[in-house]
């Protein structure tokens, strides 16, 4: 009779029982030796050395990778320098300090803080789309940890990766005009950014990435960074595309509004405006400290961002989105109906807004925002004229703008608002289009109408992750915005393409939101 085998067992196949037995041992080994396998600890080789992550469902993690040395003592303030190599493998199994930022009643964080977190269903060779996460938090709070890649690494076989980065005075304080040395200090939350993304780029392929398909993502000041990244020369190549979720490069500001700023936090020190380059010994808390006396309020929604500083960011945001300089990348570009309503619900002084209020929001572009909040609220009441207005002026009118540039250079671009207000007035506010993007397991428990929106959006963005283009089966077709029609995603309970008659754009207010003269 002929024999054959199975593994290293020669079976006869006269008997068929005992062939059955065989193969019942092997199918239920089988299920443990693919188990064994998933429960490996896996280790990758860096261009510094080895790491070890650690397996959460099923897919492989590394937390609190370093990708730049720690900014502390003579690095404070200055560009992130290489990370020195280690000779024994890093364990990188727990997320890594977050970036110095107030804390309830402390500040908390550490300055050694530039650390980055990767989610890959697999360390092999297959090169797949990577997404890179920006964090927001006015650039002054919040850290990588705080959206989860399992979102797009689990079932959508994305690589993902969150990034922490400095933030407030530690990340965006301009000390140029003191010390030349000091001429990118403005821009440090931004160049750490650019730094995560060389780190990308030379080691993402022993992770399963593909440098070379690599989608930035950011909502608010994560948004606001990405693209003042995008219009820094020393970005190019890094990216391909990018997701901006209610932001653009309104947050960069000009030199003398940076150096204002500056003698604001002097002032709260108790040191004079020639006593700048004593920020670099100072305990990073007491410099913490008066920060946050200086942003409190929602003022501080926009006093910190990245600097035109003639090195770092060398012209207009919008002037280099339309010139030749600007890389051939893709993205998408959108806002929420209602933004600025998560910032006046609880704010009392927001509801019918003076000029107070809106000074230290906007500085001294304050009196374009309330002469146009007057006009509105001759047809609306106060806290409806107090919504639309503050909606244009911090968020909508800088994203179209942006796009404008854009879609005038070449640069695809699709743009989207959400307006699903969940039954609530105004509901459409700032940040709430989240958890329907990163598909938050909340939302299993919700209404159908909810997760079929989150499943409309996420496959949307995983979709142009993937392959350069939102269009799903799940969406009415999705076409380019342009300079003369207005094609915009509107998601709501339904989906639909909407073709806006105008676009505002009040011309006499500047690029950037926050001015200091």
């Amino acid at each position: 009779m002929q024999s054959f085998k199975i593994g290293e067992i020669n079976l006869k196949s006269v008997n068929s029982k005992k062939i059955k037995f065989v193969l019942s041992l092997l199918l239920m080994v089988t299920p443990v030796c693919v188990a064994f396998a998933q429960n490996v600890t896996p280790v990758v080789k860096t261009n510094h050395g080895y790491v070890k992550g650690l397996n959460e469902n099923g897919i492989a993690v590394f937390k609190g990778v370093p990708y730049a040395a720690p900014p502390e003592g003579a690095l404070r303030l200055m560009p992130p320098a290489a990370h020195a190599d280690w000779n024994d493998t890093l364990a990188t199994q727990q997320f890594g300090a977050i970036a110095t930022q107030p804390g309830n009643k402390n500040v908390q964080g550490s300055e050694d803080c530039l650390s980055l977190n990767i989610y890959t269903p697999k360390t092999d060779n297959k090169k797949r789309a990577v997404l890179v996460w920006v964090h927001g938090g006015s650039m002054t709070a919040g850290a990588g940890k705080g959206e989860d890649g399992h979102a797009f690494a689990d079932k959508d076989d994305i690589v993902t990766i969150t990034i922490n980065y400095r933030l407030g005075a530690l990340g965006f304080l301009y000390l140029g005009d003191l010390d030349k040395r000091y001429a990118q200090s403005g821009n440090c939350g931004l160049l750490d950014c650019i730094a995560a993304l060389t780190w990308i780029k030379h080691n993402i392929t022993a992770f399963g990435g593909d440098p070379n398909r690599v989608t930035l993502m950011g909502e608010s000041a994560g948004a606001k960074l990405l693209s003042a990244v995008m219009v820094a020369p020393k970005s190019k190549g890094l990216f391909q595309q990018y997701i901006a979720e209610s932001g653009s490069v309104q947050c960069v500001r000009d030199i003398n509004t940076a150096k204002n700023e500056r003698l604001k936090i002097l002032h709260q020190l108790g040191l004079g405006k020639n006593d700048g380059l004593k920020l670099l010994t100072l305990p990073a808390d007491s410099i913490i400290k008066a920060q946050s006396i200086v942003c409190a309020g929602i003022g501080g929604n926009s006093f910190f961002g990245p600097v035109y500083d003639g090195v770092t960011i060398t012209t207009d945001g919008h002037k280099y989105a339309g010139s030749t300089a600007m890389p051939r990348i893709k993205g998408i570009i959108g806002t929420n109906k209602y933004e600025a309503a998560a910032f006046i619900n609880g704010n009392e002084k927001l509801k019918n807004p003076d000029t107070a209020i809106l000074k230290s929001l906007f500085g001294d572009n304050y009196k374009l925002v309330y002469k146009n909040y007057q006009h509105e609220s001759k047809f609306a009441r106060p806290y409806d004229a107090a919504v639309t207005v503050l909606t244009q002026y911090m968020y909508q009118m800088h994203s179209y703008r942006f796009a404008h540039w854009l879609a005038l250079n070449g640069r695809p671009v699709w743009m989207y608002r959400f307006d699903y207000d969940n039954g609530q007035k105004y509901g459409a506010m700032h940040g709430e289009e989240l958890q329907y993007v990163w598909n938050d397991p909340k939302l299993r428990q919700a209404a159908k109408e909810r997760q079929q929106l989150a499943a409309n959006i996420h496959a949307a963005w995983v979709a142009f992750i993937k392959t350069g283009d939102p269009n799903t089966p799940l969406l009415p077709a999705w076409p380019n915005y342009n300079a003369t029609t207005y094609h915009v995603m509107v998601f709501d309970k339904l989906p639909k393409v909407v073709d806006l008659s105008y676009v505002y754009d009040d011309r006499d207010f500047p690029s950037q939101v926050f001015l200091l003269k």
